[in-house]
């Protein structure tokens, strides 16, 4: 009985996260590809420290993992949390965000700072 009230405590606090739009997008983002901070800058229209601070917040919850090249940050889901499974079938709920990445790459500002 312990073991439920900690996996739905889990599943509380990971939903919290992504009860924020921005980090919901984030994670749809994260869904087909890692990304890199810059990339949530120019998909997101938002600052490199308000992106940093909810890629943080995911982070520290262990819902997203990250990689450095050099200088750059790359995120990307993390498919071994406890509670990935309710991640996965709420990014299936959400619309596709591969369309904004295909529009970054179109840009030509998809991995910009991959150097």
């Amino acid at each position: 009985m312990e073991k439920a009230a900690i996996e739905l405590e889990a599943t509380a606090r990971t939903l919290k996260l992504l009860g924020d739009n921005t980090r919901l997008t984030v994670m749809g983002l994260l869904k087909d590809s890692e990304c890199c901070v810059c990339e949530f800058v120019e998909v997101l229209k938002m600052s490199q420290p308000s992106v940093s601070q909810h890629l943080r917040k995911l982070r520290d919850a262990g819902l997203v993992k990250e990689r450095r090249k050099g200088q750059w940050i790359f995120y990307s889901l993390n498919t071994e949390h406890e509670t990935y499974p309710v991640i996965r079938h709420v990014l299936e709920q959400i619309p596709d965000q591969k369309e904004k990445l295909r529009a970054l790459e179109e840009a030509g500002l998809r991995i910009q700072c991959d150097v």
